[in-house]
């Protein structure tokens, strides 16, 4: 089941149920003395979490909603300005961004000395409960934690819980056994001297276990809890209803497996020892509970996440795989699609989505898709994140761009690529908006850097050609990517508010620069690099990495402005249109897709 088949109830943009619901909210929350409540949402949340969708019909993946006193906000990040301004009645719902700078200052406005602010615990991390506490202090008001969220009285088709089977992730996939990775971890905690480590992050749990299971919406995590420490005995909390018959045999014995309940208990005995939490992402409930039982707070980052983000050779390897399937449904697709459009027949969005997803299927190895295929046909391309409905469907029309951006789960890799694609003849201003974003791409693919080099200072590579005609884009330019995991996957970024987490070979990011003409057109250029040693350069004395490009998939050369691209520009364009060739053509059954595929990526 999808987020919009499970939600459909409300998925109607009408200000009266946006009104009727923050009503109803507020009727809780004066009869709990609250003065307002506030409502995150995370990426790669379970169904039963989506509570800003069910109350204000917001279905982006990230998002915070405020309800306090008379007034209502959504705040977005650029990516769902638009995708906000659709869904979300303006009528009933003020729209900000999604900064602190303007959540505070919102706040500021509506509280006033001395009310009660509510926020659940579970559903805010530790360091963004602090900084909420901090403002409220600013305002005289007061943050209070709620023992339930009152929103989950009034949601009365809430879905459950998840509860799918966890099965194994087998060796010849993760490349390492789960006691290995659990000895590492421990050793580690062991000689920072900390006795243990609190995990709550769903893709580090089924990194370290070697599980995986359907627990967020094509992300295969299992959101669950552990306690691991420092002498390598670790307790899972989640329940054992969800292993069947048997736990899956990729499981070290000695864990012991508690019910999910018995969590918030088990915090009680760690009083007096050294624990670690990730403040960026463990929730503010734990602390509280950690905290009240006298544990010794380390706020420290996940101890999973960076060599969960450091492929190893098997990953690596099923990274590259999984890329070659995915890159031959790719190609099938866009033969299809460019058949389709030069023979007058008609495309509408939600057919394009279907028909690349029957080709990812048709490999045979395809476990679900990586997230909802966002698919723009002309003004939807400009909403960076649009996702298609019944009621927004459309149809690609002549002189316009369809943007799609779409990947693919397989047991040995997560695929994320984005192609721009014209539909009929495209025009000089398209073409100049496009090979920019392809010299942003280009740059940033060929960068070489040193040793320790952070997101944040590869992010201007991508932007440069952009920013030298006076335009930009509103996202990043890079997030990680998990192996067979989370498409979304941390520490590592590349974005203009990177964090300080160093590249390191093995990880895998996306590459993605864009442009967008709000209600015209969308362009984004996508592909997921390995970080990999780079060659050693003559008269050099760092140590350097650099990208391998691992989509394969011909950029459409018809928006291609040559005369924008320099000499190595052009030669990077033509050797992977040669690579994608020589990999993926064989591999086509159908004569006529190999021909176009020839075509398609023809020297410049």
């Amino acid at each position: 089941m999808t987020l919009m088949e499970s939600l459909q109830d409300f998925q109607t943009p009408a200000p009266e149920a946006a009104l009727n619901r923050t009503g109803d909210l507020r009727k809780e929350l004066k009869r709990a003395g609250l003065n307002g409540f506030l409502v995150p949402k995370h990426e790669a949340s379970p169904l039963n979490e989506e509570r800003l969708a069910w109350l204000f019909g917001f279905t982006g993946s990230m998002g915070f909603g405020a309800v306090a006193g008379e007034r209502a906000a959504l705040f977005v990040d650029g990516r769902y300005v638009l995708q906000a301004r659709e869904q979300v009645p303006d009528e009933a719902v003020e729209q900000g961004s999604l900064t602190r700078e303007h959540i505070a200052a919102w706040l500021g406005e509506t509280l006033k000395a001395g009310d009660k602010l509510g926020y659940d615990p579970w559903s805010h991390n530790v360091d963004e409960a602090g900084w909420l506490a901090r403002v409220c202090g600013d305002i005289g008001a007061e943050l209070v934690a709620c023992e339930s969220n009152p929103l989950d009285a009034l949601w009365k088709n809430r879905p459950p819980a998840p509860s799918g089977a966890i099965r194994a992730h087998p060796i010849e996939y993760a490349g390492k056994e789960s006691s290995a990775k659990i000895e590492d971890i421990a050793g580690d905690l062991e000689k920072l001297g900390l006795d243990a480590a609190v995990l709550d992050r769903g893709d580090s749990i089924a990194w370290l276990l070697n599980v995986r299971s359907t627990d967020a919406p094509h992300t295969p995590i299992i959101l669950s809890r552990v306690i691991l420490s420092s002498d390598g005995s670790l307790d899972w909390f989640v329940s054992a209803e969800r292993f069947g018959e048997s736990p899956p045999d990729t499981l070290p014995p000695g864990i012991r497996v508690h019910a999910a309940e018995d969590f918030a208990a088990a915090l009680k005995g760690l009083k007096g020892k050294k624990v670690v939490l990730d403040k960026r992402s463990a929730a503010d409930g734990i602390r509280l509970h950690l905290e009240n039982a006298g544990a010794k707070l380390s706020f420290e980052r996940d101890p999973c996440q960076l060599p969960k983000a450091c492929k190893n050779r098997i990953e690596q390897d099923g990274a590259r795989a999984a890329h070659i399937r995915d890159g031959v449904a790719l190609c099938r697709f866009l033969a299809w699609l460019d058949d389709a459009l030069e023979s007058g027949k008609a495309v509408d969005e939600i057919g394009a989505v279907k028909k690349l997803e029957a080709f990812r299927i048709a490999t045979g190895h395809l476990q679900d898709i990586s997230f909802d295929t966002i698919a723009g046909s002309g003004p939807h391309g400009a909403m960076m994140h649009y996702r298609v409905s019944e009621s927004s469907n459309r149809r690609l029309c002549e002189g316009e761009l369809f943007l799609v951006d779409s990947g693919g789960q397989y047991l040995d890799g997560t695929t994320d690529v984005t192609r721009t694609i014209a539909v009929g003849k495209p025009n000089d201003e398209v073409r100049r908006h496009y090979s920019l974003v392809l010299k942003g791409y280009i740059a940033l693919a060929c960068a070489r850097f040193p040793k320790g080099t952070t997101g944040a200072q590869l992010d201007g590579f991508a932007r440069q050609a952009l920013w030298s005609a006076g335009l930009d884009y509103n996202h990043g330019t890079g997030h990680g990517v998990g192996s067979f995991l989370d498409v979304h996957e941390g520490p590592a970024r590349i974005s203009k508010g990177g964090d300080d987490v160093a590249l390191c070979a093995g990880m895998i990011l996306s590459n993605e620069p864009g442009y967008y003409r709000d209600g015209a057109y969308g362009i984004r250029i996508e592909s997921l690099v390995l970080v990999t040693p780079a060659q050693s350069i003559e008269g050099g004395d760092r140590e350097m990495l650099g990208f391998k490009v691992l989509t394969l998939a011909p950029f459409d050369s018809s928006l291609i402005d040559v005369a924008l691209l320099d000499a190595e520009e052009r030669a990077f364009v033509d050797a992977y249109h040669q690579r994608v060739r020589e990999i993926v053509s064989p591999l086509l059954e159908d004569e006529h897709e190999r021909a176009w595929l020839e075509k398609a990526t023809r020297v410049l």
